[in-house]
């Protein structure tokens, strides 16, 4: 009699092991084999999710979507809280053609769960196709705070919910509140010759509220024109960008004595990122011996393409491009120059070479054109010639530039 007891004990305990190996297997493969989960452990609702959802999605085989719809439906008896299966047989049913009850399914598992991600998105579509755009900015806010990877699922949507002013009134004021998508929002708008204008027109809206626009989402804004060849429209968002401030440092050549902070805007200086050489901006009066603007430290290598530029927008007329500056040691292999070139056609219309050496507040110049209709924006910038890494022409030393300006001569 002990020893049958001893027995039975083994054997529940045997069965209970076997049963929690088998959910701890399920749970593992429930992700890449539902199937074989299901089979482990037909309870495991993830698996149930993972093969409907892998089912429906399948563009090969057509989905049996009566039976789908029958394990579904068994599922939820054991389980009437889990969203994800009203909105599995709320695609089904929208698969049938009953968009009407497919929709009140959507509804339901909203109640439950107002992140389930399919039922959202459909809700989403709906609520754009019905014209209700201020419902729909509020879930895609929804949507891309649980779920910011998911923001290439609605984009979209966004021409047409700025085009309508309601919607255009519920997307400024999501992004008054900024929104964490809002950059995604810009980056977006951007690539479309259409959007770019509901871009700008935000940027403008959003100027003097609580969360102005940044620097990266006006960069995002006028290099977008600025690939779209609306030049114009470039330079007048970067003038309107400008701060009080930062417009004392206006000219033809925007802060042209380098002071510190640059705003990477594409009329602003830009400074690439180059292993070969540091580049650091000061003040007059933070540098030794009142050598404020522009260092560039050569770091015994090979320099290639541009050190630093700033985008222009010249009138055609005769034009005079000075630079005062200091070398320390320098020696340039290939070569150091400031070159003006005209982007949209491509050309080069100025060149200032600067020599190697040591030299202290020298001033260089060239005379250079924009012709009439020729040249509607151009980029200033400092390059070297060297077109291939060659240890052999390693740059080295220093060079600060205190002053680089452009102005009309006589021509």
């Amino acid at each position: 009699m002990q020893k049958l007891r001893h027995l039975s004990v083994w054997f529940v305990a045997s069965v209970l092991g076997l049963a929690a190996s088998s959910i701890g297997l399920s749970r593992v493969l429930e992700a890449e084999l539902p199937s074989a989960a299901l089979v482990l452990n037909p309870l495991n609702e993830d698996a149930l999710v993972n093969k409907i959802t892998g089912q429906l999605n399948d563009t090969d085989t057509p989905p049996d979507l009566e039976a789908l719809a029958a394990e579904a439906k068994k599922a939820l008896r054991y389980d009437l809280a889990d969203a994800r299966l009203y909105s599995l047989i709320g695609e089904i049913e929208l698969r049938r053609g009953d968009k009407e009850r497919a929709y009140q399914l959507f509804d339901q598992a909203q109640k439950l769960s107002k992140t389930e991600i399919h039922s959202l998105q459909r809700s989403i579509d709906r609520s754009i196709e019905t014209g209700d755009l201020a419902k729909a900015v509020d879930e895609i806010d929804i949507l891309l705070r649980r779920w910011p990877d998911r923001f290439p699922l609605v984009a979209s949507g966004f021409p047409t919910i700025l085009a309508n002013p309601s919607g255009y009134r519920a997307v400024l004021k999501a992004i008054g509140a900024d929104a964490p998508w809002r950059g995604y929002l810009f980056s977006t708008l951007v690539a479309d010759p259409l959007g770019i204008g509901l871009a700008n027109r935000l940027l403008l809206d959003m100027a003097g509220s609580s969360t102005p626009p940044t620097d990266r989402e006006l960069s995002s804004v006028i290099a977008g024109f600025i690939r779209q060849r609306q030049y114009g429209s470039a330079y007048r968002l970067f003038l309107f960008s400008l701060t009080d401030e930062q417009r004392k440092l206006g000219g033809y050549v925007y802060n042209s004595t380098f002071e510190p902070y640059p705003s990477g805007k594409p009329f602003d200086w830009q400074v690439p990122s180059q292993v070969a050489v540091e580049v650091t901006f000061s003040t007059s009066h933070d540098a030794v011996e009142g050598e404020g603007g522009a260092t560039v430290r050569f770091l015994n290598a090979p320099v290639k393409n541009d050190v630093i530029h700033e985008y222009l927008q010249l009138p055609p007329g005769a034009y005079r491009l000075s630079l005062l500056a200091s070398g320390r040691n320098l020696k340039l292999p290939k070569g150091l120059f400031w070159s003006l070139r005209c982007i949209d056609p491509a050309g080069e219309v100025g060149r200032l070479n600067i020599p190697e050496g040591t030299y202290n507040r020298k001033s260089f110049n060239v005379d250079f054109t924009v012709n009439p209709d020729a040249c509607p924006i151009q980029l200033l910038r400092l390059e070297a010639a060297t077109i291939a890494d060659s240890w052999r022409f390693r740059y080295v030393g220093s060079i600060v530039m205190h002053k680089i300006s452009i102005e009309r001569v006589s021509s």
